[in-house]
């Protein structure tokens, strides 16, 4: 049965049930505490029914330090259990934190909406329940019918009282859950949407304010804001007028439970210790029902939590990559590939077969949207809806190890990207940095002596570099990363976009070199100059080969297919 329960769960919820010792030596510190907690009872009802009559101080002294002795294994009990909990949260975090890594990446990676961020949120959120007091009050609300069993032992009447007023707490807390949640979470969201459209307007602060635009995107960050206040205000209405509910019927039963005790003491059913000693012990019978009820919103958030991460950590579980191999060959070959989008009804490539083998200078052309960077993204991997076979050294690319196969494949996309960190880390893709190997990729790419000009050199942090960078400057270092370590399989999508003539130079020595060394390059291009360096040209429009082949072959075919001359190779030229 518990191998049943264990395997048909999810990733989190093993996680949760590996810890199941600590929860039950948690259950058993919480056992020995609740029932410590009669000890200011049983002494006040001992002080005031025995002490008081019998004018004892032997028996008092006796009782008290009994009762100072209790309070010290209670105290410790409070303590090992709290301590249980912070020590089973680290371990939680510890165990799932490199989990939630890879699936919030690997989420973003497949284009699923869900940002990294917010799963590890959610891992903190349950943390912090698990450590917190809400989660004390799930172990302690198991022992309040003890306390009312114990009421009811001290007058039926004062037992029926307690448990009306228990009855009355938990249907609070369950409509204060119906009414508050849906709004909460309704203003939650729209703080979060108001939040992400502000964050990402202000990351092109420059644009907006050259072009006069700030006002105009102000105007919908406002609504965006009202309707947060407007959901946020509900929310809090609300849950102030369940908060007012709940300090009514509170103040309320401490009230009616000192009146009965009194009228029974009045009736000469019941001592005036033990008038006192109920009071007491119905307020802790109900304190429990009353954490509850405070923590309950808490215990929906982290369940909300848990329902989002559970679901990224089942939808992207961690790869079973198999295969490791020392070096890389480079020969790519595609079967069919087709590639789509989240939202797109046609396929952004269609039926691709290529066979590359390794060594290869292959440049890919074609107008504007014919798919050539999704094509990239295909070549290297990381393109989420993709069927058919993308191999790699005869491997399917998916089932390569990616740590093994990530240093031997350069990647030169067309939106830049530069990490915060020095130059040298960037160019090292912060791993261990060799200096001699930043220093080569950085010659490559035509970068050293300009680097050698910051203060700082490689050491200079990005903070700083960014500002006094070029966008030629920061693709040349995105360049210089992208043969960092002498990949064997490079894939650089329009590199030359934004280099002046000087690094577009640069440039093409760069992939001379490669070509040199038996490198298989993918070059993203529309500049005809680069046709030169190509052993092979793949022309696409509209997701479709149109031609591929040797570079002669493919630059005549398509200057016939114009009506064109065919003019001299040797320059490369490529029809626009």
């Amino acid at each position: 049965m518990n191998k049943r329960f264990f395997f048909g769960r999810s990733d989190l919820t093993r996680s949760l049930w590996a810890f199941r010792r600590e929860f039950l030596m948690v259950g058993f510190y919480s056992m020995v505490a609740n029932v410590l907690m009669l000890a200011p009872t049983l002494y006040m009802l001992q002080v005031y029914d025995r002490v008081l009559a019998s004018q004892s101080e032997v028996t008092l002294v006796a009782i008290s330090l009994l009762t100072l002795l209790l309070f010290g294994v209670m105290a410790f009990a409070e303590w090992m259990r709290s301590r249980l909990l912070v020590h089973t949260g680290v371990r939680l975090d510890e165990r799932l934190s490199t989990q939630v890594f890879d699936a919030s990446f690997e989420a973003n990676l497949n284009q699923s909406g869900h940002a990294a961020a917010r799963s590890f949120g959610d891992l903190i959120q349950i943390r912090q329940f698990l450590t917190g007091n809400g989660i004390f009050a799930f172990f302690d609300a198991p022992w309040a019918p003890i306390y009312l069993a114990v009421l009811y032992f001290l007058h039926p009447w004062l037992g029926a009282i307690g448990l009306l007023f228990a009855l009355v707490q938990a249907v609070l807390a369950w409509v204060g859950h119906r009414v508050v949640a849906e709004p909460s979470e309704a203003a939650t969201k729209a703080a979060s949407d108001a939040g992400v459209f502000l964050q990402g307007k202000l990351r092109n602060a420059e644009v907006l304010e050259s072009m006069g635009m700030i006002q105009n995107l102000q105007a919908r960050w406002q609504s965006r804001h009202q309707q947060h206040l407007s959901l946020g205000g509900r929310a809090q209405r609300l849950t102030h007028h369940i908060t007012a509910w709940s300090k009514f019927i509170r103040y309320s039963q401490q009230s009616l439970a000192l009146g009965a005790g009194a009228l029974l003491v009045i009736d000469g059913q019941l001592s005036p210790g033990a008038m006192i000693a109920a009071n007491v012990l119905m307020t802790r019978a109900l304190a429990p029902i009353d954490q509850l009820v405070g923590s309950w919103r808490q215990f929906m958030s982290m369940r909300t939590a848990f329902g989002r991460l559970e679901q990224v950590l089942k939808d992207f579980p961690p790869r079973l990559a198999t295969h490791r191999q020392a070096t890389l060959a480079g020969e790519l070959t595609l079967r069919g590939v087709t590639a789509g989008a989240s939202g797109r009804p046609e396929p952004i490539l269609r039926g691709i077969d290529l066979e590359v083998p390794a060594g290869t200078v292959m440049v890919i052309a074609g107008p504007s949207g014919s798919g050539k960077s999704t094509l990239a993204r295909v070549l290297v991997g990381i393109w989420p809806q993709v069927s058919g076979d993308v191999l790699l050294d005869g491997v399917a690319i998916d089932q390569w190890d990616r740590s093994a196969l990530g240093s031997q494949i350069g990647y030169l996309p067309q939106d830049i990207e530069l990490f915060e960190g020095t130059i040298a880390e960037n160019i090292a893709r912060f791993g261990e940095i060799d200096s001699e190997q930043v220093i080569a990729a950085a010659q490559r790419a035509g970068l050293h002596e300009m680097i050698l000009r910051f203060p700082k050199g490689y050491d200079t942090p990005m903070g700083e570099a960014g500002n006094l960078l070029s966008g030629g400057q920061r693709q040349r270092i995105a360049l210089a990363r992208a043969v960092y370590g002498d990949p064997a399989l490079l894939v650089l999508d329009e590199p030359n976009a934004n280099l002046d003539d000087v690094g577009e130079a640069a440039l093409y020595q760069t992939v001379a070199q490669l070509k040199a060394a038996g490198k298989t390059v993918f070059l993203i291009t529309h500049r005809p100059g680069a046709v030169a360096l190509a052993d092979r040209v793949l022309f696409l429009k509209d997701g479709l080969v149109q031609a591929e082949g040797p570079r002669e072959a493919v630059v005549a075919a398509l200057q016939a297919q114009r009506g064109a001359q065919p003019t001299a190779t040797s320059a490369g030229a490529l029809p626009a």
